[in-house]
Formats: C-alpha cells, sequence, structure tokens
C-alpha cells in the first residue's frame, strides 16, 4: 500500500472556481511529491533499483530513492522522492459537502426532547472481523476525542456499543430490539476490501429484515472510506478521517428530526 504527500494544499474555494494546482515541495509549483510504498523484495541494490523504475513508471521523474529499509523477510519500505509533471484542476474535485449545521450538546438535546419527545436510540459496533474499537468508542464512549464527548454524553441520546466483532445478523437484532433509528458502524480492516463487503452485507441484511419505513438511518466510517460511496453502498451516510461526535450527532438531528419534519 502507498501514500503521496504533497507539501501544500489549495485554498477552499467555491464549487465553480477553477483553480489549477501543481504539488509544492521546495518552491511554488515545482511538481515534487514524496511517495510511501512496499516491494516484495529483500532490501538489496536491486531492489531500490526496483522502487525507483516504479517510481519512474508513476510519473515521478526524476525519482530520487530518500528512505529504504526492511521489514520482514522478503520485504522492504521505500520512500521516494521526485517530480510530477501532472496538474490538479480543484473545479473537478468531488467530494460530500456538509449540509447541516453543527450543533452543540445542549441543541441536540433540546430538539431530540422538543420534535421526537422521546429518547434518539443509537446502536453502534465494529461488524465482521474487525476488533478495532478505537474509532467507534471514540464516537460513542462518553470520553469522546480530542476534548469533545462522545454521544453516550448527550441525554437525550440512547447509546448502546456492541463492542467488536459483531455478526450482521446479531447487528440486526440489536437494532430491532433497541429499536433503533440509527446504526452506527466503524471499520478499520481494509484487507481485500473486507470494509466494502462489510457494508454492503449490513445493508442488504437491514433491506431484507425491515421494510422501508421502519429501517434505521444506517452510517457508516472509517478512515479508508470514500464519502461518495454511500448510495453504492447501500447506507444513508459515510463519515471519514476527523469525523468528531459533535458532527455525527448533528446529522443525526438533521436526518432523523429536521428534514423530516421539512418533508412532512
Amino acid at each position: 500500500m502507498s501514500a503521496v504527500e504533497v507539501g501544500a494544499a489549495a485554498p477552499g474555494g467555491g464549487a465553480a472556481e477553477k483553480r489549477i494546482v501543481r504539488p509544492y515541495g521546495d518552491t511554488t509549483g515545482d511538481g515534487m511529491v514524496q511517495v510511501s510504498f512496499t516491494l516484495p523484495l529483500p532490501h538489496d541494490k536491486r531492489a531500490e533499483g526496483a522502487a525507483v523504475q516504479l517510481a519512474n513508471k508513476m510519473g515521478i521523474d526524476p525519482a530520487m530513492l530518500v528512505h529504504a529499509k526492511p521489514i520482514g523477510d522478503g520485504f522492504t519500505f521505500f520512500v521516494v522522492y521526485g517530480r510530477v509533471n501532472h496538474l490538479v484542476d480543484t473545479s473537478a474535485v468531488q467530494v460530500v459537502e456538509r449540509d447541516f449545521p453543527l450543533l452543540g450538546a445542549k441543541e441536540v438535546n433540546a430538539v431530540v426532547k422538543q420534535r421526537l419527545r422521546r429518547k434518539l436510540s443509537v446502536v453502534g459496533a465494529c461488524i465482521g472481523t474487525d476488533a478495532h474499537t478505537v474509532g467507534i468508542d471514540a464516537i460513542l464512549n462518553v470520553k469522546g476525542i480530542a476534548g469533545e464527548k462522545g454521544l453516550e454524553y448527550y441525554r437525550e441520546l440512547k447509546v448502546t456499543n456492541l463492542g467488536a466483532q459483531v455478526s450482521v445478523p446479531e447487528l440486526v437484532e440489536a437494532a430491532r430490539a433497541e429499536k433503533a433509528d440509527a446504526v452506527l458502524v466503524s471499520q478499520v480492516v481494509t484487507q481485500r476490501d473486507a470494509h466494502l463487503h462489510n457494508t454492503r452485507e449490513m445493508s442488504a441484511a437491514f433491506r431484507e429484515a425491515m421494510p422501508a419505513g421502519k429501517r434505521p438511518l444506517l452510517i457508516v466510517g472509517g478512515p479508508r472510506f470514500d464519502e461518495t460511496m454511500a448510495g453504492e453502498l447501500g447506507v444513508d451516510r459515510i463519515f471519514g478521517r476527523g469525523t468528531t461526535p459533535g458532527e455525527v450527532a448533528s446529522y443525526l438531528v438533521h436526518a432523523l428530526i429536521t428534514e423530516k419534519k421539512a418533508k412532512a
């Protein structure tokens, strides 16, 4: 797996604004990028040559090998630095913009109490073989993340955290038992697109188990999800890196209360 790092990001602008940018490394517009990847080769001169060759085929020319380290029998990790000629048109970038206001905990509680007139039920889990609960815990647990408290802190939210390695049938049954308004699933394990397969299996199971008007809101999150794939995966929303509990709580209010009232 590889990662590309560029020295600067383009400033935000309107969706219609056309702005062409190049990567920044040492000087503005020099096109320099840094790439890291692993090759299934023992660390030697031939492996280093193979890394440079790969970088050249990726369009990095000249490519400078700046780091190489063996990471096990027959594998070497590389970092390559060099120039690309590619340009980026920021007006053509597709992103999912936040289409709801951010609310504080008091505001969320007030809206739920006044308009829903009962506690909003949320069920969360890591499904499949995923045992990484740090993501779901950051959103649900009182301790939250980065000084922001999780959904358990919201007195008008009833939170059920099922933890790790929950099967899809178990999740469906828990959602039914808790009369869940929303189901939150965290997926960190991405080998062989496990996060995508698990999400599709979950959405299909809920569609089969519950009629459209009775299904909970389905929300997934994790570092490798593409936020534009919600429709393709059969879920209502995807949250990516850096999502806070407040964002999730605000979305729940928007989707389950504000938007529904507007359509009524």
